[in-house]
């Protein structure tokens, strides 16, 4: 595990991919249906996931599944600000899901180490400013639109050069606006603006991304192609909270490629597929 303090040298790197584990401070998450949803319990949630080895938390106000409504910022604020602050107290390396640079910056100031924006700072440009400001860490996500359009636009010629090519705007422009190279990192956005093809994919070509000279961070966990690809004899897709396993060999499968971390909201399950990948290549896991 990786304490707060190490941050502060640029992105902690191991012989393995970090886990950052999820806490959703939303009513409406399709993962953990308001399960977390007040001060508290999101708190508890996040003690236990760094009890179980997560690296970083990633504690996120707004819902990104398809047809959410976004919270007003305010609520966004008072939903993530407060845990950030007491997680961060007990030397937690925390990450803020967010799209605004307002709470970005609240949560930067509660002791925040990362901004984790799911639009690369196409929603909301003023982000990079922030982030610059703060010499914080920064994970750009391949995003095409808001939520409840963004499927319309999941057309590609080619999904994985257009996704790195796409990535590669992001990151010139993070740069342009002073946000450190060192601490930049990069996620495909399996979901968004994506059909389940598309997902596999660039799951599939994950190495390809390496030419962008950062890190790479996968979220597969729990996701719609995931339960399509495990749908009963009826079609129904296999329910959110029984998709572990299958998530387990994606976090496997990206530990072979060599990722820099993984997003999961189990941790357990993938910090073992981790050290056994990590044992297999003949190191030591940490």
């Amino acid at each position: 595990m990786i304490s707060r303090g190490s941050w502060s040298g640029g992105l902690p790197v191991l012989p393995r991919p970090l886990v950052m584990g999820v806490v959703n401070v939303t009513p409406d998450s399709f993962s953990d249906g308001g399960r977390h949803a007040t001060t508290d319990a999101a708190i508890a949630h996040g003690l236990l996931l760094r009890e179980q080895g997560a690296d970083i938390l990633d504690i996120g106000g707004e819902s990104t599944r398809p047809g959410a409504t976004r919270p007003l910022v305010a609520e966004e604020l008072d939903r993530v600000v407060p845990v950030i602050r007491a997680l961060a107290a007990e030397e937690v390396a925390v990450s803020v899901d967010t799209m605004r640079h307002e709470v970005a910056a609240a949560a930067l100031e509660a002791g925040a180490v990362m901004v984790n924006d799911v639009s690369g700072g196409l929603a909301d440009p003023q982000v990079l400013d922030v982030v610059a400001e703060h010499g914080a860490a920064y994970v750009v996500m391949h995003w095409r639109a808001h939520s409840e359009v963004m499927q319309q636009l999941a057309t590609y010629d080619d999904v994985l050069v257009e996704v790195r090519d796409e990535l590669a705007q992001r990151l010139e422009a993070a740069r342009a606006a002073g946000v450190d190279p060192a601490r930049l990192v990069v996620d495909p956005g399996l979901g968004f603006a994506k059909t389940a093809e598309h997902n596999w994919e660039l799951l599939r070509g994950l190495p390809e991304l390496d030419s962008l000279d950062v890190p790479v961070l996968v979220g597969s966990s729990r996701k719609s192609f995931l339960g399509s690809l495990l749908a009963g004899p009826d079609g129904s897709p296999r329910p959110v909270h029984d998709r572990e396993a299958a998530n387990v060999a994606l976090t496997t499968i990206a530990a072979i490629q060599g990722v820099w971390a993984v997003r999961v909201h189990e941790v357990r399950g993938s910090l073992d597929a981790i050290k056994v990948v990590t044992r297999w290549r003949g190191d030591q896991p940490t």
